[in-house]
């Protein structure tokens, strides 16, 4: 439970609590609506058409079960300020630090892809501007708006994740309006609900293609866990976190599936460009011309929400490590500001992302570095994995907390969530694309705890 500084807005260690329930929430939105709905959602309603939303569905209820998976054990014991802690509480320290320094390079690597992405995109209005330089620019403002009272940091990404939202809410809108008067398109199409049913099939490009758009789907969800990281940080987190939990689920589903429901209505799925976003091409549809401009400038924003977010959760991250390490080589990441944010371990973590700008400038390195960050993404599904297992070792331990914020029928919805994260992570075996990153994740997995046994043995890394 809380302490006394707790409850007065100031954690035991010095950090702060100074988010509130919408920071929270947006922070979540943040991490998990980005460039893979504003750019990727082509691809994955090319896969498998309309029943794409069947699947966004599916895996936002087990992200659900998750969330009140770690809501509950945040609820216990809400200031961690990670929730990869408790499984190192749980199952064993060892597969706790696994956990912790995974996700921690997982995180620096997804900031790192979107530093790339906004260099990118910055690169469509002013072509002339070295991208290493961008993406610095970019890196040190946000750091800088991290090392600020945590207050600006909420701040900072209830705006950029506003942004996001406001362009769905925007093409929602039109869509229906477009609906509703049964807009023509310039290929001759009409707006229309039968764009759905219209020769519908559940798999019209085979049933390999439907399961090889889960994993890409359950990605897209990849930064919600967000809300288990800001919990520490929040001003009254026994009342903010089951809200914050409870509520953003809907809310992602519906802007997810609303906006994918509005794209499939106003044209057929069929005619929609892979290469191309496809809120630019309905705003096209509808007659704005700065559509690419507007999404543009979209673009920039979630990508920058999701450094932002980024930044701030490998800081907190990594102070946690450095707070349960018994070493002393993590010492000066334990190091927290007279505002309560932990500087040592944000500015490092933000130095690790200057890589980003270092590997842009070698082309060649290009793809090395998309196939880094790729396990790091089959790695999240190991993570979310172990946390739900410690989930189920917390419920049958002395900390349960009969009157908490429990997870509802956990005795079959804990199960059958890691039995889908399991099924998904077998998936990427059975697709060329994923196959080398599925290895590289599992050698991660072996090859790190390989390296722990023996550094347990010398008693340097560990003292079980």
């Amino acid at each position: 439970m809380l302490s006394k500084t707790s409850e007065i807005g100031i954690n035991a260690d010095g950090t702060r609590r100074g988010l509130s329930n919408l920071a929270v929430q947006m922070i979540a939105f943040g991490g998990s609506i980005g460039t893979g709905l504003f750019l990727g959602a082509g691809s994955t309603i090319h896969k498998t058409g309309p029943s794409i939303m069947l699947i966004y569905l599916v895996i936002g209820v087990f992200f659900f079960f998750m969330m009140r998976a770690i809501g509950e054990m945040m609820y216990s014991d809400p200031e961690q300020h990670t929730f990869v802690s408790f499984i190192g509480k749980y199952i064993s320290p060892r597969f706790g630090y696994f956990a912790a320094w995974s996700y921690w390079a997982e995180l620096i690597l997804a900031g790192m892809a979107e530093l790339t992405a906004i260099s990118t995109y910055i690169k469509y209005w002013l072509p002339g501007t070295p991208a290493w330089l961008v993406q610095l620019v970019f890196l040190a403002v946000l750091t800088v708006v991290n090392l600020s009272m945590v207050r600006s940091f909420g701040r900072s990404e209830t705006f950029l994740s506003g942004i996001k939202i406001v362009a769905i809410l925007v093409l929602i809108i039109v869509g229906i309006y477009m609906i509703a008067t049964h807009h023509e398109n310039p290929a001759g199409t009409h707006a229309s609900l039968t764009n759905l049913t219209d020769g519908f099939t559940m798999f019209p490009n085979g049933f390999h293609s439907f399961i090889n758009a889960f994993p890409m789907v359950f990605f897209a969800f990849q930064g919600m866990e967000f809300v288990g990281i800001t919990t520490a940080e929040t001003k009254q987190p026994l009342k903010v976190l089951p809200h914050a939990v409870n509520q953003i689920i809907g809310r992602i589903l519906l802007f997810y599936i609303g906006a994918l429901f509005i794209i499939m209505t106003i044209t057929p799925w069929r005619s929609l460009s892979q290469s191309q976003s496809p809120f630019v091409q309905i705003f096209e549809l509808a007659g704005l011309p700065a559509a690419s401009q507007i999404i543009n400038l979209v673009v920039i924003a979630a990508a920058c929400s999701t450094l932002n977010s980024a930044i701030f959760s490998t800081g907190r991250h990594l102070y946690q490590l450095a707070q349960e390490s018994t070493g002393k080589s993590l010492k000066p990441f334990e190091k927290v500001s007279k505002s309560g944010i932990p500087y040592g371990s944000v500015l490092f973590s933000a130095g690790m992302m200057i890589l980003a700008p270092i590997i842009s400038s070698f082309n060649g390195l290009g793809a090395a570095f998309t196939f880094i960050a790729s396990i790091s993404s089959d790695i999240y599904i190991l993570v979310c994995i172990l946390t739900m297992v410690a989930h189920w070792k917390y419920r049958h331990s002395e900390d349960f907390l009969e009157k908490g914020f429990k997870m509802p029928h956990y005795q079959w919805t804990n199960p059958l969530t890691i039995a889908l994260f399991v099924g998904i992570f077998v998936t990427l075996f059975f697709n060329k694309e994923t196959l080398l990153p599925a290895v590289g994740a599992l050698v991660w997995l072996v090859g790190f705890n390989i390296i722990l046994s023996i550094s347990n043995r010398n008693k340097v890394v560990l003292d079980e």
